[in-house]
Order: C-alpha cells, then sequence, then structure tokens
C-alpha cells in the first residue's frame, strides 16, 4: 500500500513538473514587467558632485538597479579607460548615513583605476536611491542591496560574473559580511572600519548598555517615538552629526564632525552632515543579529580597521567569528575610525588590490 502511494505521488509529482514547465512560457510573458523587474526612474544629478576629484583614468556613468523588494537604487558605475575583456567587478557602499558621492566613490574610483568595474551605490531610501518613506533603515532590505549590486553586475557584459566582490565601509562593512553570508556569489568582501550595527544599537558603544533593562528602556522609548510619529503624519529625524559640538564631545565624534560638517566630506544628500536617519531608526537593528552566520562565509574576507579606532572591536571580534584561512585582519597604525574614510595615504589600497587579485580569480 505504502509503495502504490508512493508511486501515486510520484506521478502526481510529474504531472505538475511537466504542467508547469508546460505553462512556463505563458507565466513568463504574464510576469515580464513586474515591479521586481522593472526599474523606477530616479531624479539623478548630472554634475560631478562628490567630494573627492574626478579621475582621468576612467570612465564613469550613473545607472539604476532594482532589487528584490522591487526599490530603484542609484549607482555610480566607474570602468576603467582602455578596459579590454571581461572584468572582475566590485560593489561598494557606506559608511552607514553616507552617499555614493563620499567614501564609498572614493574607494570605488580608486578601485576602477587599478582595473576593477566598479559600482559606489546608495542604499535604498538613501541619497539618490528610491524608497519610501526616506531615510529608514533595514538590516535586511540593506543587506539586499549588496546582493542587487550583485544582479546588476553579473548580467553586465563587461564583468566576468565569477569574479565579484564587495567593499563595505563603517556600518556597511557589518552588512557587507552579512551579505557575504548570504549570497556565495560574492567572491571576496572588505570590510573597512566596520560598525556592527546590530551590536551597537542594542548594547551602545562598548556594549556599556548591554542588559535587557537598558534595552527594555531604548524600546519603550522608541514604541513611543513611533505613536508620535503615527500620529504627526511623519517620522522625526534624528539628526545626524551637530553642527556645533559640546563641549564634552569625545574624540569620536570630533573625528566625525571633521569629515562630515567640513568640506573635507560635507555633502548636501548626506545624513550624517545633515538631518540623519529618522529616530526609530534603531528598532530593527536591536532584535536583528547581523552576522550570525559569519562563521559559515567560505569565501575569503579582509576586515580592516585603524589602530585607534573607537570602533576597532567591532571588526577584531568580528574577525574571531571568521573560519577558514583566507580571512584576513589589517591594523593601520595610527589611524582613527574617519581616516579610513577618505586618506587616501592611510587606507591600504594595495592591500585591498592584492587581496581581490588573489580571491577573484578565474577558476
Amino acid at each position: 500500500m505504502k509503495r502504490t502511494l508512493m508511486g501515486l505521488f510520484f506521478i502526481a509529482g510529474l504531472f505538475l513538473a511537466l504542467n508547469a514547465a508546460a505553462e512556463a512560457p505563458k507565466n513568463a510573458a504574464n510576469l515580464k514587467g513586474t515591479v521586481i523587474m522593472k526599474t523606477k526612474e530616479l531624479n539623478l544629478t548630472d554634475e560631478w558632485d562628490k567630494t573627492f576629484p574626478k579621475s582621468e583614468k576612467v570612465n564613469h556613468k550613473k545607472v539604476t538597479f532594482v532589487n528584490r523588494y522591487g526599490i530603484t537604487l542609484a549607482a555610480d558605475m566607474y570602468q576603467p579607460k582602455n578596459a579590454k575583456g571581461k572584468l572582475p567587478a566590485l560593489a561598494v557602499s557606506g559608511p552607514f548615513g553616507a552617499v555614493k558621492e563620499q567614501a564609498s566613490g572614493l574607494y570605488a574610483q580608486t578601485m576602477a583605476e587599478r582595473g576593477f568595474l566598479t559600482l559606489a551605490f546608495d542604499p535604498s531610501y538613501t541619497g539618490e536611491s528610491g524608497g519610501e518613506p526616506r531615510y529608514i533603515v533595514s538590516p535586511d532590505i540593506n543587506t539586499e542591496d549588496f546582493s542587487a549590486a550583485i544582479d546588476f553586475l553579473s548580467t553586465n557584459d563587461m564583468v566576468d560574473s565569477e569574479r565579484i566582490g564587495i567593499i563595505g565601509i563603517c556600518g556597511w562593512g557589518g552588512l557587507a559580511i552579512n551579505a557575504a553570508s548570504a549570497d556565495p556569489r560574492i567572491k571576496a568582501t572588505v570590510a573597512s572600519t566596520m560598525y556592527d550595527m546590530s551590536r551597537v544599537n542594542a548594547n551602545g558603544y562598548f556594549d556599556a548598555d548591554d542588559s535587557a533593562e537598558a534595552r527594555n528602556k531604548l524600546r519603550k522609548a522608541l514604541a513611543a517615538q513611533r505613536t508620535e510619529d503615527y500620529r504627526n503624519g511623519f517620522q522625526k529625524a534624528a539628526g545626524g552629526v551637530p553642527d556645533v559640538l559640546p563641549a564634552d564631545a569625545p574624540q569620536f565624534l570630533k573625528d566625525y564632525y571633521d569629515y562630515y560638517k567640513t568640506q573635507r566630506g560635507y555633502h548636501p544628500r548626506s545624513l550624517n552632515s545633515n538631518q540623519g536617519r529618522n529616530a526609530t531608526a534603531p528598532i530593527p537593528f536591536i532584535t536583528f543579529p547581523l552576522m550570525s552566520r559569519a562563521d559559515e562565509i567560505e569565501n575569503a574576507v579582509l576586515i580592516i580597521h585603524g589602530e585607534n579606532a573607537h570602533s576597532r572591536y567591532f571588526g577584531e571580534d568580528a574577525f574571531k567569528k571568521l573560519r577558514g584561512d583566507n580571512k584576513e585582519l589589517m591594523i593601520i597604525p595610527g589611524a582613527v575610525h574617519t581616516d579610513l574614510y577618505d586618506r587616501t595615504d592611510i587606507i591600504p589600497f594595495d592591500t585591498i588590490e592584492a587581496f581581490f587579485r588573489k580571491n577573484l580569480t578565474q577558476k
């Protein structure tokens, strides 16, 4: 009887599979043009408005692509001039609260000068990218943004789809490692001056508020803010780096100010330079453990941190989670967190290039 039932199930399954195959062209026609495949038109800036000078060694253009949630993302694509054949490619994003015209664009352009086709993108809800309401954050969607960039690059005629890596800066360093744990198409990952956004939001800096009591107090404050936002019909902004530093500002806040609020790194679309994300942004991070599967990443990972960076413990602890002999930790002597945003005399681009050359090899 059992064998008879199993046979019936097999025949029924085979019938359904054959029927689905016959219907595939019809279904494909019906699905073509659905929101997940359509790129929404964005209002993109034409002029060069980066915080770094334009290189004469690369070609630059604006591109758009869509993520799995149907959000259209805006990016700057940098292509080495006179490049031939299919190129290794890199997707770059960060820092958290920054835009592609700042550090990620600098990294992308520099790596394009070194022979990679690169993509510096604005994450969902931020900069020139789509997504409503504005300036919210989602660990899930923002991890997906990296994979959406891989979708775009792996289907680009100029790219070798087997040689694609990513670079995440600051809070996007943790998101990059999270993306690498979810998407094996990411053959190599660099996390530069990284934050673990789940840890800092749930535990506070240096884990000073790592207790259920402290987190419950935070949850109540965030819940009250949600109620107020709903009543008001808009989400309150948390504020970026302050316009005026308090007298007792810690050194890392002074470093942020020196980047985001001065000519060095200010950009009008940067959240950290202006209004910041909305005040309820910590909500998803408190219960979303980024990098929980970091120990399962098979592909190569390089974590870079400054010796004097307040965030150094994030990178060192993330490195301890990684397994395998293709994982590296590099500490830059004397560097603080923001030095790895734009200090080209300090950012170890030679090491980054060598890492990707080694690990983005043709199999």
